[in-house]
């Protein structure tokens, strides 16, 4: 009982207001449930601060722009709606989701029916991967799904239909995985369904470019800067499942997983077979970086 009452007393924010969780409500007729018509940005808080705050912000409004979404917000009010939810579910520590909807609208698939979007936000909890996973590291398989062309939907705008990911990821749980490994129609390695990828060969750290058709994830942007600053060299590069087989070391990033080892791919070890010594230097050069970088909370 204690755990519901919680829940209960968690704040969101919706559309100007701060309710209580049972009273933060949507339209049915709002176009982000009936076509995932929508974006979202998945944002963690560490040590009393947003972290990478503005870029989160910055890559929200570029979706928005992307699919013609005006959000009734500034930047700045964002930012301020971002701390002030955070202040009043007293969370320091954890994961905002900050969603924007085409708003209500009628049954009818054209988004001009819906006036004004629907803009709200999540402060809470989550734990996306077990601690032992970060040293341990953990298995993964290639879908079948493969990514979506950019052609199509460009993985790049973080929208609200995420089937093309779900669906791999259903196929991660059947096969009793955490995660599972998409690639483009090419047979090039993309991504994870929720997180960005790197190998690491022979002291050369290799990721796909954006253009193969990927989210350009701030925790993959901030790893690649991060890796650079201890003098690594970082490509931006295509690799097939042949080079990722015969890595020696695999890492994922992304805002909930910060940066988790993968120790085997469709049962091929990886490496050793455990989270290995570069993967170590840029998981703690990461952490320490949270610490450093973001909004305040205050």
């Amino acid at each position: 009982m204690k755990g519901l009452l919680i829940m209960a007393d968690r704040i969101i924010y919706i559309d100007g207001e701060y309710l209580n969780e049972n009273d933060a409500k949507i339209s049915v007729f709002d176009h982000g449930v009936l076509y995932g018509d929508g974006i979202f940005e998945g944002i963690r808080a560490y040590n009393g601060r947003i972290f990478k705050g503005k870029e989160h912000i910055d890559r929200l409004f570029s979706a928005a722009k992307a699919i013609m979404l005006e959000i009734p917000l500034t930047k700045e009010e964002v930012a301020q709606m971002l701390v002030e939810t955070c202040k009043r579910n007293n969370l320091t520590d954890g994961y905002i989701r900050l969603v924007v909807t085409r708003g209500k609208g009628d049954l009818g698939l054209s988004p001009t029916k819906c006036t004004v979007a629907t803009v709200f936000c999540i402060a809470a909890n989550i734990t996306l991967y077990p601690e032992e996973m970060y040293e341990k590291g953990m298995p993964i398989i290639t879908a079948s799904q493969r990514r979506n062309k950019a052609t199509i939907i460009d993985p790049q705008i973080k929208s609200l239909n995420y089937l093309n990911n779900i669906l791999a990821k259903i196929q991660a749980n059947q096969a009793g995985v955490p995660e599972a490994l998409m690639l483009t129609h090419d047979g090039i390695v993309a991504e994870c369904t929720g997180d960005n990828i790197f190998i690491i060969k022979e002291g050369i750290i290799f990721t796909p470019p954006i253009h193969v058709g990927i989210l350009d994830g701030i925790t993959r942007n901030t790893v690649i800067k991060l890796a650079r600053d201890l003098g690594y060299d970082v490509q931006e590069k295509e690799f097939t499942q042949y080079n990722l087989y015969n890595a020696d070391e695999c890492f994922l990033t992304g805002t909930a997983a910060e940066v988790i080892a993968v120790t085997s791919v469709d049962e091929r070890i990886i490496g050793a077979g455990i989270c290995g010594p570069i993967t170590k230097k840029l998981l703690a050069a990461f952490q320490a970086h949270t610490k450093i970088d973001g909004i305040e909370i205050k």
